[in-house]
């Protein structure tokens, strides 16, 4: 390193700042001086190399069908900010202090409205808790249900894969329940011994299938009869144009609604809300303060302004006309160039459940798929038991209508004839390319 007198005439400065530095530096280990001899850099530091940057954690496609991810250029930026400059004028001097763990009250209220109104839910604001969307609701929940002496918890399946990691982190046993045509079997359910189910009435992933009139009502006597719990996902029902009103709204002490931000708006907003039975507000209310002291600030009374204005609900109509259009380009695609592949007749939401050919094998077709930059999920990932038919879930959510046909364009075009179903099984080694 320069002597202290160098650098300071190089850089112009006075000589006591550059000694004052190189005695922080020297203070903590950065350099090393010895006397009579110039100040050089510590052997630690020049033996350590630079780290590579870390490799991210989630893959990128170029054209990403999975499903889940909704239109994130759709997002309303600009009504958002607006709800965020509002929110921040409007608010108490304490409002950046400890909170109530259940969130803001004008969130509680605004979402309560919204509920009562959009889904035909008993939403009470006392007992609504804001938290950092489905998975954590749901962890909360596990982790008391698994306190309190429960073992098993029933799911769908097929069903969300990440309901099953859910579960089986929270230290609870898994009891896969079959859904047909009309949702979850409540045959099935009921002899399963199970005393809590997660269920997706009003838009069953990944099949599609609503919940019918006659299995709500025998489910709900399920929980009644056994003063059981029913755990409502409600992940997109405001995005479906045939919504059917919450399960919760019809039995308000025996089911435990949970929704999101994360389709209805954006994933990255981490914002989501639970209406609990209120014989178990104050456990799950409790659960929250000890797990993280309530969730962000800004993001909640942003929200409330958003849905106090009307912006929310205008974004949701806006949304559901853009993902039916989609759904019915992706449906196009498929027909186009895709033949052999049968989307299943569900004509709503930001998904399409496909069957496959009976001779292509799942597991290749999602490897070359991704070799090509196109993002695929197979029904493979949500069945908890394997027995599910090879097929895949596209979403329609993130891309525009030409780009959907162009990944399936590509995807048809680049593999080899094998893999589209025209003849047998494909050789993996075949398929050329790479990510």
């Amino acid at each position: 390193m320069p002597s202290s007198r160098a650098l300071a005439t190089e850089l112009g400065i006075s000589r006591g700042v550059v000694t004052a530095a190189y005695e922080q530096l020297v203070a903590e280990g950065y350099l090393q001086t010895r006397q009579g001899a110039p100040v050089r850099v510590a052997e630690g530091v020049r033996a350590h190399a630079p780290r590579p940057a870390a490799p991210p954690l989630i893959e990128r496609f170029a054209y990403d069908l999975t499903p889940g991810l909704p239109d994130l250029l759709g997002f309303p930026r600009d009504r958002w900010l607006r709800s965020v400059r509002s929110a921040w004028r409007e608010a108490p001097l304490d409002a950046v202090g400890y909170g109530d763990p259940r969130g803001e009250p004008s969130l509680r209220e605004a979402l309560a409205d919204h509920l009562r109104r959009a889904r035909g839910a008993a939403a009470d604001a006392e007992h609504l808790v804001v938290c950092t969307g489905f998975r954590q609701g749901l962890s909360l929940t596990c982790r008391w249900l698994r306190a309190a002496g429960i073992e098993r918890v029933a799911l769908e399946e097929p069903g969300w894969h990440a309901q099953r990691l859910i579960v089986e982190e929270a230290g609870l046993m898994v009891a896969p329940i079959a859904v047909d045509g009309e949702g979850i079997s409540v045959d099935e359910l009921d002899a399963s011994g199970a005393e809590v189910v997660v269920v997706t009435p009003a838009h069953q992933f990944p099949t599609g299938t609503v919940l019918s009139a006659g299995r709500r009502a025998r489910l709900i006597e399920w929980a009644e009869r056994g003063d059981r719990l029913i755990v409502e996902d409600d992940y997109d029902a405001e995005l479906c144009r045939g919504q059917v009103g919450a399960l919760q709204g019809l039995a308000p002490d025996r089911v435990l609604y949970i929704g999101s931000a994360s389709k209805r708006l954006t994933p990255g907003m981490r914002l989501g809300w639970m209406q609990p039975p209120s014989w178990m507000s104050w456990a799950l209310i409790s659960a929250k303060a000890i797990e993280d002291a309530g969730s962000e600030v800004s993001g909640q009374l942003a929200l409330a302004d958003f849905i106090a204005r009307g912006e929310f609900e205008r974004h949701l109509r806006r949304m559901r006309g853009r993902y039916a259009r989609r759904r019915e380009a992706l449906v196009r695609s498929l027909a186009a160039h895709h033949p052999e592949w049968s989307p299943r007749p569900d004509a709503d939401g930001m998904f399409v459940l496909v069957d496959l050919p009976a001779a292509l094998d799942e597991a290749t077709l999602l490897t070359a798929s991704a070799r090509r930059g196109v993002g695929l999920e197979g029904v493979s990932l949500h069945s908890y038991t394997g027995a599910a038919a090879a097929g895949l879930v596209i979403g329609c959510g993130s891309l525009s209508e030409p780009a959907i046909d162009r990944a399936l364009a590509l995807l048809g075009a680049a593999l080899p004839l094998e893999i589209r179903g025209e003849v047998g099984r494909i050789d993996a080694r075949a398929i050329g390319g790479s990510r």
